[in-house]
């Protein structure tokens, strides 16, 4: 507010700032460095983008057989994300992996074709979580996601 009483106008607003001293968990600065890095952005743009929009999102609370991919995720560029963003898996992969489902359905599984199929769906999981926190991070970056069945 002006000395006068009257509010500023929106670019007196704006350009006013204030410092403040925060004391983030190490995981949290990690990643918002990390972040930082991966957009080539200053450590205050990005912290001030989470604060405006929320957090990147968290894989925290994925399993942690895949916590650590996904974390590696948030040090990649936006090309690299929107190549993993818009990977498919292979026709063969997912009739193979289909074909272990049916027969697993129908107690028909060998040992091998048990192990075979773990196998897959890990790697299966993996993949879409993958995709999945690619894309997120992207939208988080400011960049328009299209519908997944168009990615």
């Amino acid at each position: 507010m002006h000395k006068d009483g009257i509010i500023g106008t929106a670019e007196d607003i704006a350009m006013t700032t204030h410092t403040v001293t925060l004391h983030l968990p190490e995981h949290v600065y990690l990643r918002l460095q990390h972040m930082a890095q991966a957009t080539q952005q200053a450590f205050d743009a990005v912290v001030l983008r989470a604060l405006q929009v929320g957090a990147p999102p968290s894989w925290e609370d994925a399993p942690a057989e895949f916590q650590a991919d996904l974390a590696a995720l948030d040090r990649l560029d936006d090309a690299t994300l929107w190549h993993i963003a818009r990977q498919r898996q292979t026709a063969a992969e997912m009739e193979r992996y289909q074909d272990l489902l049916e027969k697993n359905a129908n107690a028909t599984l060998s040992d091998t074709e048990r192990a075979e199929l773990t196998q897959l769906r890990t790697a299966a999981d993996r993949f879409m979580l993958q995709k999945v926190q690619a894309a997120a991070l992207l939208r988080w970056r400011g960049h328009p996601i299209p519908p997944a069945d168009t990615l």
